[in-house]
Parts: C-alpha cells; sequence; structure tokens
C-alpha cells in the first residue's frame, strides 16, 4: 500500500489503473511464449543428451536401460494485478486536494510435465528390432557423413565386421570395415556416391540403391572406387546396387549389410568409452573396446573423473564417478546428434500411448 497526495487529475488516472494493466496482459501472453518456447525446447535437448549419456554409461556396466519422454508441457501462468485510488474532499491551503492510491501485482508458474516410458511393441520396434537400411541409408543424402552413419548402425558390411562389445577374435573390428568407410566418405564427399531411395514393385516396398562412381568422376576417385568394388565384391559391370539386409550374397550385384538396433548402438558406443581401472579389476566391467584399422579413436568419447569442466557438453553420475562430453569436441557432440536422428525415426510411426505419471514441477 502507497500513501501520498495527489493533484485531482492524476487521482483520475489512478483510478483507471486496472484498465491499463488488462491490456498490458495481451502482452504478457505473446512474451512468455517467445521467451518459454525456446527455454523449454533447449531444457528438451539437454534431457535428451543426458538421457543418452547416461544409457551408454550404464549399458557399459550391464545396467538395464529404460526410456522416458516427455509426452507433454503444461505452462500454467497466473498474472493478477490490482489498483484503487481513494479520494477526500476539501482542499489544503494550497488549493490541493488529497487522495490515497494502491497497486499490486503478483505473478506466478505452474508448468507440469507428462512422461511415458517406452515399453511393449513400441520398445521392440523403436530400440530392439534392427534398423531397416531403407531407414538409415537416406540420411546419407541428408548431408550426414556415410562413415559415421554406418560406423554407428552398421554391424557388418559384405562380410566385414564393425567392432563389437561381445568379445571374440574381431572384437575390435575388421581393419578393411574402417578402410571401406573411409573410401566410402571420400566418395561421397567427391560426389561419386549418392544413396537412393524408393517404393518399387508390386508391394510398393521401400528400395534402397547405392550408387558408386559415374560419368565425370574425378580422376582421384579411381582408386577408391576400385577399393570399394574389391573390398565389396562388387561387380564393376554395374553402377547401381540394391542394398539387402543380411550378409553377403556373393554374387556381386548387391551390398549387404547386417544392421544393428538403437540398442546395439548403445551398447557398442558404451564399450567404447572410458571407465576406471579399479572397475574393471573388480569385474564391475569389461574392458574398452579399441577400434583398429586407423580408428582408434571412439565414435563417442566419454571423459571420467571426479569434477567435469563447467560447459561440459553433458553430464551424469554413476556409483560415484562423473561421465561427461567435452564441449569443445564437436565430432563426439555430433555422432550423439546423429543418434538422436537415428532414434527419431525408429520410433516415427509408432502410436503414442496414454501418460501414466504427471509431476507438477513447482
Amino acid at each position: 500500500m502507497i500513501s501520498f497526495r495527489l493533484p485531482r487529475r492524476q487521482l483520475v488516472a489512478a483510478a483507471l489503473c486496472p484498465l491499463f494493466m488488462t491490456s498490458g496482459c495481451a502482452w504478457f501472453g505473446p512474451h512468455l511464449l517467445r521467451t518459454d518456447q525456446v527455454d523449454y525446447e533447449r531444457a528438451l535437448g539437454d534431457a535428451k543428451k543426458r538421457e543418452m549419456l547416461a544409457t551408454i554409461v550404464g549399458l557399459r556396466f550391464g545396467d538395464s536401460p529404460s526410456f522416458v519422454a516427455v509426452s507433454q508441457i503444461i505452462a500454467s501462468y497466473t498474472f493478477e494485478a490490482n489498483a484503487g485510488a481513494i479520494t477526500q474532499g476539501g482542499s489544503g491551503p494550497a488549493g490541493a486536494s488529497y487522495g490515497q492510491a494502491s497497486v499490486g501485482a503478483s505473478y506466478s508458474n505452474h508448468p507440469t510435465f507428462t512422461f511415458v516410458p517406452t515399453t511393449g511393441e513400441a520398445l521392440a520396434t523403436g530400440y530392439i528390432r534392427p534398423l531397416q537400411p531403407e531407414l538409415v541409408l537416406p540420411l546419407a543424402d541428408s548431408g550426414v557423413p556415410i562413415d559415421l552413419l554406418l560406423r554407428l548402425s552398421v554391424q557388418s558390411i559384405g562380410g566385414l565386421q564393425n567392432a563389437t562389445p561381445l568379445g571374440g577374435p574381431e572384437s575390435d573390428g575388421n581393419p578393411d570395415f574402417f578402410a571401406l568407410l573411409r573410401a566410402l566418405r571420400r566418395l561421397q564427399l567427391a560426389g561419386q556416391l549418392t544413396v537412393s531411395y524408393k517404393q518399387a514393385g508390386p508391394d510398393r516396398a521401400a528400395r534402397v540403391t547405392m550408387a558408386i562412381g559415374g560419368d565425370g568422376a574425378p580422376p582421384g576417385t579411381a582408386a577408391d572406387l576400385a577399393e570399394v568394388r574389391r573390398l565389396l565384391h562388387l561387380s564393376p559391370a554395374v553402377r547401381e546396387y540394391p542394398v539387402m539386409y543380411g550378409p553377403a550374397s556373393g554374387n556381386g550385384l548387391a551390398i549387404n549389410m547386417v544392421t544393428r538396433s538403437v540398442m546395439g548402438i548403445l551398447t557398442n558406443l558404451g564399450a567404447q568409452i572410458s571407465v576406471r581401472e579399479d572397475d574393471v579389476k573388480r569385474g564391475s566391467t569389461v574392458p574398452t573396446v579399441h577400434l583398429v584399422g586407423g580408428e582408434t579413436r571412439p565414435t563417442v568419447v566419454v571423459h571420467v573423473g571426479e569434477k567435469p569442466p563447467p560447459d561440459a557438453y553433458a553430464t551424469v553420475v554413476y556409483h560415484g564417478a562423473t561421465y561427461w562430453i567435452d564441449n569443445d569436441d564437436f565430432d563426439s557432440k555430433y555422432a550423439l546428434t546423429v543418434l538422436q536422428n537415428v532414434i527419431a525415426l525408429s520410433q516415427a510411426n509408432q502410436d503414442q500411448k496414454a501418460p501414466i505419471l504427471t509431476v507438477p514441477a513447482g
């Protein structure tokens, strides 16, 4: 409450103050939309990064992952304002009227988040079943590096094995697999690799093909073209090859690959990250998988220690240790972004279930 002496004209203006506050509320809503939409988008993005990192670290130690998505955000705002004026008749020695004015306002925000766990068919389709080549490979024509895409999502191409956390003589991967990825990436940069997606045949089934080489190829690509055909045992008489799921066929007319599931991708990323040596000695986890063939750097570099840098890209705490991804490590950040895109594609046709958990925040 504010009490003061006002001239008569200002007393009238104070009495009309609620009207101006009401019109100000029309500005209040759009302003919050402009600011809060971006803030919630960033918060959801940070939550997804931490979820991916937490899942990778958990799988490294054999934990069973669970996936919970934010399906709804309700931001409830309350803005109240009041104003009033009381006039008093008579005049003082200077001829001024006396009065009293009061102004008050209150604001509150009570957001509600709705979480939906991924279970049943949605879990099987989005995370457990192998990704279809026609789902993943078109990303290469969207600008995603073909070597990163295949390194993440493919277990083998033409019989050449990617690294696997399951152990065995080729757990670190076949050197020729990584040589193939580098050659494909150079062809992609030279414009000599194209992935086409179409629906063909009487069943209108999805088909994906990979074309390598072509007219007007730069002279420097001849060696890479020959290397790709040699490693995949492809016929040089064919330029465009259908991509088929399964082991190598050996006929030279198709590119055969075995893709991973999202769970397989996350498990393989976890097998490459660094952990404390004491955890390996105690048997809490297995030794780190080290890649071969010139690709010794993990797909996503995760650091472990007691205290992360203040600007870390993503941070999680697991069993007393802190794991993080450096903000200055663009390759790791981009790999995590590509992985999120792959997961989004795998979930694109899933039916949304009713929420089972709603948590008022605030």
